[in-house]
């Protein structure tokens, strides 16, 4: 349970949400964590809360430098940041479609990039990012969300491709509809949220929602260094929604 003891982990969107749970697992795990949010006050008080925004460029490199100030070391870069977007391909407008891309893609190159020196220097380097069902699974009224977490999917390899020379694993999570703030304000705004939270359950094999402690499993999971021989992998934690096609009940 301490397979984290020494190491230093960056978790951004780390205050709330999956982000916490992942920032929380690591902190029992034995890693140092750094929470990078652009509202970083929500995050946990054993974790090192800075603020920042990914879809800036200088915010990025200030915030990582902060982290590897007070720590002096970065080994693993948890990319958790990130928006959603409704809508058919003709809902959103282009600004809208840059800016999701901006924050949910590109922002995890500008992370990771920071970072880059650090993880070269460590013996247990390892990314995670964090994907959707949406990147493989058509859903409705998604386009625009799916698209840009296809685009995670597809990074997530070619980092890993890029960097597995250089000692730095890199992986993604896939999860299904989770149980977490930005899903609670969708059923919050649909016209009968009961209905609505039934039927996102039931569109997943299990039943209902995945947690976003679930999510963080995996997440620990592909950052442990007890994992070295996992990388380019995606790990689905959406409860067989991918994968499985039962029979009615």
């Amino acid at each position: 349970m301490r397979e984290f003891e020494g190491l230093v982990a960056i978790v951004t969107g780390g205050a709330s949400g999956i982000g916490a749970a992942i920032a929380r697992a690591l902190t029992e795990r034995g890693a140092r964590v750094a929470v990078l949010d652009r509202a970083p006050e929500g995050a946990d008080s054993a974790t090192f809360p800075v603020a920042v925004d990914v879809s800036d460029d200088a915010s990025v490199r200030t915030g990582v430098a902060a982290v590897a100030e007070r720590f002096g070391r970065i080994d693993l870069v948890i990319n958790n940041a990130g928006i959603g977007a409704q809508g058919t391909i003709a809902d959103n407008d282009d600004a809208e479609w840059a800016r999701v891309f901006d924050i949910n893609v590109v922002g995890i190159a500008r992370v990771t990039r920071a970072a880059l020196p650090w993880l070269r220097k460590s013996p247990a380097a390892a990314v995670v990012n964090t994907s959707s069902v949406a990147a493989t699974a058509g859903l409705p009224q998604r386009a625009l969300y799916s698209a840009s977490k296809g685009a995670v999917l597809a990074l997530t390899r070619a980092m890993a491709a890029d960097h597995l020379r250089e000692g730095i694993r890199v992986n993604c999570v896939t999860p299904g509809t989770a149980d977490t703030p930005w899903v609670a304000r969708l059923l919050e705004s649909a016209e009968d949220p009961a209905a609505e939270r039934a039927a996102l359950e039931a569109r997943q094999p299990h039943g209902r929602l995945v947690s976003a402690d679930e999510v963080a499993g995996a997440v620990i999971y592909l950052a442990s260094p007890a994992s070295g021989s996992t990388t380019g992998v995606s790990l689905s934690v959406d409860g067989g929604m991918q994968n499985l096609r039962l029979r009615p009940e």
